[in-house]
């Protein structure tokens, strides 16, 4: 039985060492047969950038090495016109998926070391063939002695040493081009990383009459910083579009046959719960990370292997600090609903946080979101956006709890939610100011306490979700409540709240606010829902807020 290739990137490794490959080689077919000169291809982290740019270079690198062997049984060595340009270019292959820094020096310091050892590799370039200013430049870079000028020049001049060498034009391949740039947004040196790459990837694969084909990966486009300005002749393709859609992940078929060849086909089912729900262009997606991981260790059962394995800090403060209505958009999402937004493909890192139409964007190019329907209106496009499945829904639910374990401990939030559904408003009421208190400075939300309690909500529908139906701004009776906690069983008690933010223009006190929330529930008769199916002890609740003071007065 093949050996499951957990963390196995390179494509000669895979092959050679006994290795389940699941075969994505007319990936190369693809790139050959697209005409654009530079190809950009977006895709989630963990879904096989890595593995597919690496299998590009053993099939396209000229060297002494003769890698054709490697592809004898797939399914690219049926077309003989591609295989014979197997071997025949000099490539460039960088991937910066490492870099990730907390300052740009050690940032820039690992690129230059990346370059310098793709330099290294072509060392024989001053064997007789480089001379003077071109030597003295090649050695410069190999040492890591060069200027920052020199180094964002490196990737044409190499581009240029190569094809004069060998008489052909060089491919580059540049492997995840924009981990560095999440690095410097989260860590406070976006514009020094933007300006290096910018003139780094312009030099070779813009007018570059020494490129033959540049193919990149990445998990955004990052359009509008002008890394790729005027640049006419590249083509992005991301999950929206549907060329190389299924070169990327799993497809249903390849799941099952990964399943059977493992003995564990009878898991399909749960294994579609849990890790199927990416939609790619035209096709449904597995997460690939996720498979390879339950194949390995089914024993242990269904985990949240792909959600698991980085801090997602980037996804956690985008969405603490989104507003009300992002917020109150996260819980349709959490209940199995699907939103409707204007989707952005030229999303920009940099303004992620400045409009809710940007959040949702990241979200679904990141792998956080799944498209349902996508329609094309005046000029803009519209999509049906849901949680992919239960392992990213677990994500969302683990950011939403952690808003909580950072204000008050795990402990407090369950001795809180407790009080709250046995009727002890006074414990419940006590730990909620504790809760406000700490969060308003976490939510960056002095001016906004709505966005305290929508956080409250989600807290409160994803920790009470196996025994209670957490409603928010739902009709009921004569009105609108804000929320209300339906016990299934009917025997429990049921919760209804209305919050209020003080009015300060009616020179209205927490204490008038929160009994005009009172009021408010028993005037509207929010109860009659619970009373219809059959619920019979009901407390209301006001809650009152007024920047970090907060009232709770029961009815």
């Amino acid at each position: 039985m093949k050996k499951v290739p957990i963390g196995v990137s390179d494509f000669k490794e895979l092959i050679t060492e006994n290795y389940y490959y699941v075969d994505k080689s007319l990936f190369v077919k693809e790139i050959i047969d697209d005409g654009a000169k530079v190809i950009l291809l977006p895709r989630p982290r963990r879904f096989g950038k890595t593995l597919n740019m690496s299998m590009l270079k053993y099939f396209f690198e000229k060297r002494d090495e003769d890698n054709k062997y490697l592809f004898e049984n797939l399914n690219i060595n049926k077309y003989e016109d591609i295989m014979d340009m197997q071997g025949k270019y000099p490539v460039i292959y960088l991937t910066f998926k490492d870099i990730k820094d907390g300052n740009f020096q050690k940032c820039y310091e690992k690129m230059k070391e990346i370059i310098s050892i793709e330099y290294y590799k072509h060392k024989y370039l001053l064997d007789n063939h480089l001379k003077g200013i071109e030597e003295t430049y090649f050695k410069k870079i190999l040492s890591m002695e060069a200027s920052q000028g020199q180094y964002e020049t490196s990737l044409k001049n190499l581009s240029k040493f190569l094809s004069e060498y060998y008489n052909q034009k060089t491919i580059v391949l540049i492997d995840e081009y924009d981990t560095p740039i999440q690095s410097g947004y989260l860590s406070g040196y976006y514009k020094e990383i933007i300006e290096f790459i910018r003139n780094f990837l312009s030099g070779a694969l813009k007018d570059n009459e020494y490129l033959q084909k540049g193919v990149l990966t990445g998990i955004l486009r990052v359009a509008k910083e002008s890394i790729f300005s005027g640049l006419n002749n590249l083509e992005v393709c991301t999950i929206l579009k549907n060329h190389y859609s299924d070169k990327f992940g799993f497809l249903e078929g390849e799941v099952e046959e990964i399943l059977k060849q493992y003995n564990i086909e009878f898991e399909m089912d749960e294994v579609r719960k849990w890790y199927n729900g990416y939609i790619f262009g035209e096709n449904v997606i597995y997460n690939p990370w996720s498979i390879l991981n339950y194949v390995k260790n089914h024993e242990k059962g269904f985990r949240p292997y792909w959600v698991n394995t980085s801090s997602n800090d980037l996804i956690k403060n985008v969405l603490a600090k989104s507003g009300e209505k992002i917020k109150i958009e996260l819980e349709d999402l959490i209940k199995g609903k699907d939103i409707v937004k204007t989707i952005n493909e030229d999303i920009v890192i940099h303004d992620i946080d400045k409009g809710s139409e940007n959040v949702w964007s990241f979200l679904l190019f990141s792998g956080y979101l799944k498209v349902v329907k996508e329609e094309f209106k005046r000029g803009r496009v519209y999509c049906n956006l849901k949680i992919p499945n239960a392992e990213v829904n677990y994500l969302y639910e683990e950011i939403i709890m952690s808003w909580f374990s950072e204000s008050i401990n795990n402990d407090k939030f369950d001795v809180m939610l407790k009080s709250l559904i046995n009727g002890d408003i006074k414990t419940f009421g006590k730990i909620l100011k504790e809760f406000v208190l700490n969060s308003i400075s976490y939510f960056d939300t002095a001016k906004e306490s709505e966005k305290v309690y929508h956080a409250f909500v989600l807290g409160m529908l994803v920790a009470l979700c196996d025994d209670y139906q957490v409603k928010s701004n739902r009709e009921s009776g004569y009105g609108r409540y804000d929320v209300a906690l339906i016990p299934r069983d009917k025997s429990k008690l049921g919760i209804i709240i209305e919050f209020k933010k003080v009015d300060k223009d009616d020179k209205e006190t927490l204490d008038i606010a929160a009994k005009n929330a009172l009021k408010q529930i028993k005037e509207k008769n929010y109860k009659q829902e619970l009373l219809d199916i059959g619920i019979k002890n009901i407390i209301e609740l006001g809650i009152a807020f007024e920047g970090k003071e907060v009232l709770v007065v029961e009815g």
